[in-house]
């Protein structure tokens, strides 16, 4: 369940399957802690949860989506293995300052969203998927594990020097 209106844009099941089956065969989900950003209604967090991620942190500012997210949790009995947060994703970056570095960050905000510079430059994640309509530039020590355009979307799963 999402909430409706134009801030939460779900990704697609055919997209989020897509993603996982390749997260899986880079073994990067089993046991992972995840980071989910600009997390919406929570699918993809929780899709890492019942693929065997250990724990997942969502973070989303909008009221109406945490509650979908908590609602969905509960209904797919996985919110024993989740936090929500309140807050940007700058913020929770603001809170994880002190070195911490999790396995698998989910990114995906809005279409428009322009901080990709500051975001990359300040998340210590070893995989990090990207959702976007269009390439974002990554720093010069990642590297680039697969990228797919699935219609106006651009996947990107990159793994970083953490």
């Amino acid at each position: 369940m999402a909430p409706e209106g134009r801030e939460v844009r779900p990704t697609t099941d055919r997209v989020r399957e897509a993603v996982f089956n390749a997260l899986v065969s880079l073994d990067v989900v089993d046991g992972a802690t995840v980071l989910d950003l600009f997390a919406g209604s929570g699918a993809l967090g929780i899709e890492a949860l019942s693929r065997g991620a250990s724990a997942a942190t969502f973070v989303e500012r909008d009221a109406r989506a945490r509650a979908s997210i908590d609602e969905n949790l509960r209904a797919t009995g996985l919110a024993d293995r989740a936090t929500v947060v309140s807050g940007t994703a700058e913020q929770a970056l603001d809170r994880l300052a002190d070195g911490a570095v999790v396995d698998l960050a989910l990114l995906d905000p809005p279409y428009d969203y322009a901080g990709w510079p500051e975001l990359l430059g300040r998340l210590r994640a070893r995989t990090v998927v990207i959702e976007s309509d269009r390439e974002v530039a990554l720093p010069d020590d990642w590297q680039v594990v697969r990228a797919k355009g699935y219609g106006s979307t651009l996947i990107v799963i990159a793994r970083t020097p953490f």
